[in-house]
């Protein structure tokens, strides 16, 4: 029997829309911390944004012209360029609700689950 992965358990109801995702993510060097956010962030892509993401590893250290120094507030730092708005997701990557949710663009389906959590209980 094939144990299942509680990630992948975990989220059948989020949902995110169809647009194609821009996405880079800044690391510093090879540290445990930088492995563990690249693995998950190609995790996530894989498995939840399916042929619709670009994503670019950008090593601060390795590609300094490449990193947005002055704009980066810490690594790891996953950026969305698109589509629209602009998110910044920094530090600890490895909750695939969180960046799912911090990822949308649609805001429709945000408001969607905030009027669900946020409605009084009868």
């Amino acid at each position: 029997m094939k144990a299942e992965s509680s990630q992948v358990t975990a989220l059948p109801s989020l949902r995110i829309d169809d647009s194609h995702y821009v996405l880079r993510l800044y690391v510093a060097g090879t540290t445990p911390r930088s492995s563990k956010a690249i693995t998950s962030i190609h995790a996530l892509c894989r498995e939840y944004l399916r042929g619709r993401y670009d994503l670019r590893v950008i090593d601060i250290y390795q590609q300094p012209d490449d990193a947005d120094l002055p704009h980066l507030l810490g690594v790891p730092t996953l950026v969305k360029s698109s589509p629209f708005p602009m998110r910044r997701i920094i530090g600890d990557l490895s909750d695939p609700q969180q960046i799912l949710e911090k990822l949308r663009a649609d805001p429709s389906v945000l408001h969607d689950r905030e009027r669900s959590t946020h409605e009084p209980r009868s």
